[in-house]
């Protein structure tokens, strides 16, 4: 097995729409939900990664095993007002993170999240923001990730 590291384009967008969605599933249901049946995701998730690949306002990377994505990545870029820890304004938004259960374990998720974070800094990025899942938090912390306790959500 050799994994190859390549950048998403819309040939590979609707495994990775799949994929994204597995991973909503599994983060879901192990905070003891049940994922909505009247919720259909698939759509929106293709009309939000077509319109920001094709701008450039997200990125992803994927760990290929084959012809086979086994781990996903996701930067999407935003801005807001400067301010003092980020003068330039523009955050990196961490998501799709996944690697396929039979690969976890062997630097995949690391290496992608190597990527996506450079991609960041190459956008001019002042910092990278992810909500965590309980098994992500190993990661994101060994990487450098800090824990930001100002952090508010208000559900709409």
């Amino acid at each position: 097995m050799e994994i190859v590291y390549k950048k998403l384009t819309e040939e590979e967008l609707d495994t990775f729409i799949d994929i994204r969605i597995r991973q909503l599933s599994e983060e879901y249901t192990s905070e003891g939900k049940k994922v909505p049946e009247n919720v259909n995701l698939k759509s929106a998730l293709f009309d939000y990664y077509r319109k920001h690949l094709s701008d450039g306002t997200f990125v992803s990377w994927l760990a290929m095993d084959g012809n086979t994505i086994v781990g996903t990545s996701g930067m999407s870029f935003v801005e807001k007002p400067p301010y003092f820890s980020c003068p330039s304004g523009k955050l990196g938004l961490l998501s799709s993170m996944f690697t396929v259960p039979n690969y976890r374990r062997m630097g995949i998720a690391k290496e992608l999240l190597r990527r996506v974070v450079e991609e960041a800094r190459t956008f001019g990025c002042g910092s990278v923001h992810i909500t965590a899942s309980d098994m992500g938090v190993k990661l994101y912390t060994a990487y450098g990730f800090k824990h930001n306790s100002n952090f508010m959500m208000y559900n709409l």
